[in-house]
C-alpha cells in the first residue's frame, strides 16, 4: 500500500477509504446481483466483469484528475454546465432503460449512464464559480443573484420530470452553498418559496390534464409517500421496503446462531434476490444482512470521515472557488450514502439514490470518483504541487 500510495498525490486518507471501498465492492456487487441474473439474464462473472471494467475507468477517471490545477475545472465549468443540460434535453427524447427516461443507451458497446450523474457536477462546480464571480453582486436580483440561480432552476427542472429525489437533493445542496456564499436570506427564501409554488402548480396541471404527461413518474411518487405512511396496510405495495427491513433484521446479531458479529456471511444472504436493486438502490440492505450491524457502523464511520477529510481540503483552501466546490462535493457524497440508508431503514419513502463507491452503476460510480479527484487536486495544490501553474482562480473568473 505503502508503495502504491507514493505515486499518488493529495490526501493519502482519502485515497485509502477510496481503494478500499472500490474493492471491497467487487465483492459485494458479485454477491448482491443474483436478482439481476434473473430478471436480465446471464452470469453473475459478466457483471462482476462489467463491473470491474467501471472501477478501473473511475479509478484512471480519479487519478487523471488529481493531476491536474483546480483553475482548470472552473474554466472549463461553464461549458460543463452547458453539456449537461445538452444530455438531459437528449435524455428526455430517448426511451431510456426500463423506460425510465433519465439514462442513455451507448450504441454498440452495451453500456448506458445517467445523464443526471454528470448534470450534479457539473452544477456544483459552475454555481461553485458563480458564487466567486458575482460574489459583490449577490444584493441585486439581475446582475448577481439570477445568474446564479438559473443555472440551478434549469438543471433541477429538467431533472425532476422523471428524478423527483435526485432534482430535490440537488436544490438543497445548492441552497447550502448560496446561504455558504452569503446570499441574501430573503431572496434564497423566496427561490424556497417561488419553487414549492412552482411544483404545485405543475402538480396541479398535471392532475387537471393528464394527458399533457408533464409529470410521467407522478403518481409512483404519489404511491410510494402514501404506501409508506400506510405501511400496515399496503403490504404487497411495500414489499420492497419491507424486505429491505427485513434483510437489515436477518443481519442481527445472534449469539444462539453464534454470530456474534452479525450477519449471515458473504454470499448467503436470503432478501437479496427479492429487492429488484439489492446492489444499487438497496445496497444498504443488503450488506447489514451479510455482513452485519458491526460492519454497517464502520461503513457509516469510513462516510463520515470521508466528509471530514472533503471539507477540511475545503476549509483550508484560500480560494473560495474550492472552498465551495469541495463543500459541495462533500455534501453530495454523504447525501446520497445517507438516503440509501434511509430508505433501506424505512425512514425515506423508496426512491434511487445509491451507495456511492460501493454500489454497480458505472456513470454513478465514474462521477463520484471524478468529484472525488477534483478534491485531491486542491489538496494537491495546496502541498505544493503545481506550482508553476498556479494563478488565483479569481483572477480567471474577471479577466474572462
Amino acid at each position: 500500500m505503502q508503495n502504491l500510495l507514493k505515486y499518488l498525490k493529495g490526501d493519502r486518507v482519502i485515497w485509502i477509504i477510496t481503494l478500499l471501498m472500490l474493492t471491497f465492492s467487487i465483492v459485494s456487487v458479485y454477491s448482491f446481483v443474483p436478482v439481476l441474473v434473473k430478471t436480465e439474464g446471464g452470469t453473475p462473472f459478466k457483471y462482476l466483469l462489467k463491473h470491474a471494467i467501471y472501477i478501473g475507468l473511475s479509478l484512471a477517471t480519479m487519478y487523471w484528475t488529481h493531476k491536474r490545477n483546480p483553475k482548470y475545472f472552473s474554466q472549463l465549468s461553464k461549458f460543463g454546465f452547458y453539456l449537461a443540460v445538452a444530455l438531459l434535453i437528449f435524455t428526455l427524447f430517448t426511451s431510456g432503460v426500463n423506460d425510465a427516461k433519465r439514462w442513455v443507451k451507448i450504441p454498440y458497446l452495451g453500456l448506458s449512464f445517467q445523464s443526471s450523474d454528470f448534470a450534479k457536477l457539473a452544477l456544483i462546480v459552475y454555481v461553485s464559480r458563480l458564487l466567486v464571480k458575482k460574489k459583490d453582486k449577490l444584493n441585486n436580483w439581475k446582475e448577481g443573484f439570477w445568474p446564479v440561480v438559473i443555472p440551478i432552476i434549469v438543471i433541477c427542472g429538467l431533472i425532476v420530470k422523471d428524478n423527483f429525489s435526485t432534482a430535490a437533493m440537488l436544490f438543497a445542496i445548492c441552497l447550502a452553498l448560496l446561504f455558504l456564499g452569503r446570499a441574501p436570506i430573503l431572496k434564497v427564501l423566496t427561490l424556497i418559496g417561488g419553487g414549492i409554488m412552482l411544483l404545485v402548480f405543475i402538480i396541479l396541471i398535471h392532475k387537471a390534464a393528464p394527458s399533457l404527461n408533464l409529470l410521467p413518474r407522478y403518481e409512483t411518487w404519489e404511491n410510494r409517500v402514501f404506501n409508506r405512511i400506510h405501511d400496515d396496510e399496503n403490504v404487497l405495495e411495500n414489499a420492497q421496503a419491507l424486505n429491505a427491513q427485513l434483510a437489515i433484521y436477518n443481519g442481527r446479531i445472534n449469539m444462539s446462531e453464534l454470530r456474534p458479529m452479525g450477519g449471515q456471511g458473504i454470499g448467503d444472504g436470503q432478501l437479496k434476490e427479492y429487492l429488484p436493486q439489492a446492489y444499487a438502490d438497496f445496497y444498504y440492505a443488503s450488506f447489514v444482512e451479510e455482513i452485519g450491524p458491526i460492519a454497517a457502523g464502520i461503513l457509516i464511520l469510513l462516510y463520515l470521515i470521508l466528509l471530514y477529510r472533503v471539507m477540511r481540503i475545503g476549509l483550508n483552501s484560500d480560494n473560495m472557488f474550492e472552498t465551495y466546490l469541495c463543500i459541495g462535493i462533500g455534501i453530495l457524497l454523504l447525501s446520497q450514502a445517507s438516503v440509501n440508508m434511509m430508505v433501506c431503514t424505512g425512514i425515506f419513502p423508496v426512491t434511487g439514490q445509491n451507495m456511492p463507491l460501493l454500489a454497480m452503476g458505472g456513470s454513478a460510480l465514474i462521477m463520484t470518483c471524478l468529484g472525488l479527484g477534483i478534491v485531491q487536486s486542491i489538496a494537491h495544490k495546496q502541498q505544493g504541487g503545481n506550482k508553476q501553474e498556479e494563478e488565483q482562480t479569481e483572477d480567471i473568473l474577471v479577466t474572462e
